[in-house]
C-alpha cells in the first residue's frame, strides 16, 4: 500500500495538463486564435474592444494586437527600443512557454510609434510583492535577433494595428505543436490630458492595478 500511495501523490504532483484549464487553442499559421478583451483592471469596468490573434510557424510566434476606439495614439516620440514606453500608450503580452505560474516570463510591448519593449522578467513572488526580488532582462537587438514588428495607425476610424513576430528560440521552443504555454494580454490608454493616469485593460483580470500577477495568466494550448 505504501508503494500504491506514493505513486498517487507522484501523479498529483506531475499531472501539469490538469493544473489549469485550456483557455485558448492557438493554430499553426495561417489560421488563428483570438485573445478580445473589453474590460479595465482591476475594476471591471468598459475598456475599448481590443484583440490580439495569435498563431505560429515552426520558429516564431505570430502576434496581431489590434486596439479599437482609439482616440489618441499617445507616445512619447524620442522613446527608442527598450524605453519606458509602457508610461503612454502600449498594448502587451506576457508570455511563458509552461503549464505552472511562472516566476519568469517575457515582456513584449508594443506602441503606436512601433517602438518595442522586449525584456525577461524576473518576479520569483509572482505578484510582484513589495520588497521581494523584480527585475528585467532586456533583449538588446531583438531584430538582430529575428524580431519584427510592423504597426499601422487608421487615425479616421480609431483603430491601431501592430503585427508582430517573436522567435520560438527565445523560450527553446521551435515546433511548439502540442506545447502548453502561459500568456496574458494588456493594454494601457492614456491622453495628454490624463497623463500619467493610464486605463489599464487586459484578457485575464489580474484582480490588482498590476499587470504582473502571473496566477492569473491565461492557458494556451499549441495545436
Amino acid at each position: 500500500m505504501r508503494f500504491s500511495t506514493d505513486l498517487a501523490i507522484s501523479a498529483l504532483l506531475f499531472a501539469p495538463a490538469f493544473a489549469h484549464k485550456v483557455d485558448l487553442y492557438v493554430p499553426r499559421c495561417p489560421a488563428t486564435a483570438a485573445a478580445k478583451f473589453t474590460t479595465q483592471i482591476p475594476s471591471g469596468s468598459p475598456c475599448p474592444s481590443t484583440e490580439v490573434d495569435l498563431c505560429y510557424t515552426d520558429t516564431a510566434l505570430q502576434l496581431q494586437f489590434t486596439a479599437n476606439g482609439e482616440t489618441n495614439f499617445y507616445y512619447d516620440p524620442t522613446q527608442t527600443t527598450n524605453g519606458d514606453i509602457w508610461e503612454y500608450e502600449v498594448m502587451e503580452a506576457f508570455i511563458y512557454k509552461g503549464w505552472d505560474d511562472p516566476q519568469t516570463y517575457f515582456e513584449y510591448e508594443v506602441n503606436p510609434n512601433n517602438v518595442t519593449y522586449n525584456a525577461f522578467v524576473y518576479n520569483p513572488s509572482r505578484v510582484r510583492t513589495a520588497g521581494q526580488p523584480f527585475d528585467h532582462a532586456f533583449i538588446g537587438d531583438p531584430f538582430g535577433d529575428g524580431f519584427s514588428v510592423n504597426t499601422v495607425l487608421d487615425k479616421t476610424n480609431g483603430v491601431w494595428k501592430s503585427q508582430s513576430s517573436i522567435p520560438l528560440a527565445l523560450f527553446n521552443g521551435e515546433k511548439p505543436k502540442g506545447t502548453t504555454w502561459r500568456m496574458n494580454f494588456f493594454r494601457t490608454i492614456t491622453s495628454p490630458s490624463t497623463y500619467p493616469n493610464q486605463q489599464l485593460c487586459g484578457w485575464k483580470n489580474t484582480g490588482l492595478a498590476s499587470f504582473h500577477i502571473t496566477p492569473a495568466f491565461g492557458t494556451l494550448q499549441f495545436i
